[in-house]
């Protein structure tokens, strides 16, 4: 599939991975940039030409499903989603700094979001000749680390979403895709791990594998987890908890 004259709405779009996807994908494509902050999207429109702005907190369904019906009247078919967006938080439940109040919002940015953007904009989708629904993902999804419970969890429900939207759509030509990534060195992984994937390089894979249509895309050393994860599991397992 050659990714030119499409249309693609890319979510988390202001900074790391998204930013990096815009700066790709922008100048044969239309882009309709979802994001939080106004002076970055601002930054975006002038930075890249053929490019739309929404600005929406993806925390807030309600805001979401406003701005996304905004965004149907529009009545344009939409050719690919890339549910990009992402935040994590690294306390422990026992941790004396883990802060209850953050735990719906992780859940309802990482998951619901997905949840409803897909559901919303799945007519337009639909209405594209190559529709595709790619959803942004994690090695942790494979095997979860000790840290960033719910970050975890929700990459682990991606994954179930991923294949059961594949599995309610296969009737159809809409392609459901996800790629699965290792530590990617943004903003959100400041100061951990090391041997990171650069943003850019993780943006390049992720359209390498939109445009072969690989369904489930194991990016650098995910690949070597999902291998060790179908082989021994027990072993898959303890490699990460302290990941």
């Amino acid at each position: 599939m050659s990714l030119t004259n499409q249309t693609i709405v890319i979510t988390g779009a202001t900074s790391g991975i998204g930013y990096q996807l815009v700066k790709q994908l922008a100048p044969q494509n239309q882009i309709i940039a979802l994001a939080r902050c106004p002076q970055k999207l601002a930054e975006l429109a002038q930075t890249f030409s053929n490019i739309q702005t929404i600005q929406v907190d993806l925390g807030d369904p309600d805001a979401l499903e406003t701005k996304t019906k905004e965004l149907i009247t529009r009545a344009q078919p939409i050719d690919i989603l890339i549910n990009n967006a992402a935040i994590q938080n690294t306390p422990a439940f026992i941790d004396t700094d883990f802060n209850y109040q953050t735990i719906s919002r992780e859940i309802t940015v990482n998951f619901t979001s997905v949840c409803q953007l897909t559901y919303l904009l799945l007519p337009q989708i639909l209405a594209s000749k190559q529709g595709k629904i790619v959803n942004i993902n994690s090695g942790l999804a494979l095997a979860p680390k000790s840290q960033s419970a719910i970050y975890c969890a929700c990459k682990s429900a991606m994954f179930s979403l991923t294949l059961s939207l594949r599995y309610q759509l296969a009737q159809s030509h809409l392609s459901v895709q996800q790629a699965l990534l290792p530590l990617v060195d943004t903003a959100m992984t400041q100061g951990r791990g090391q041997h990171k994937l650069t943003a850019q390089e993780a943006a390049e894979r992720i359209i390498m594998g939109i445009q072969t249509n690989q369904l489930d895309h194991f990016i650098g050393k995910v690949k070597l987890l999902s291998w060790l994860k179908r082989f021994s599991p027990s072993f898959a397992y303890r490699l990460m908890q302290n990941a």
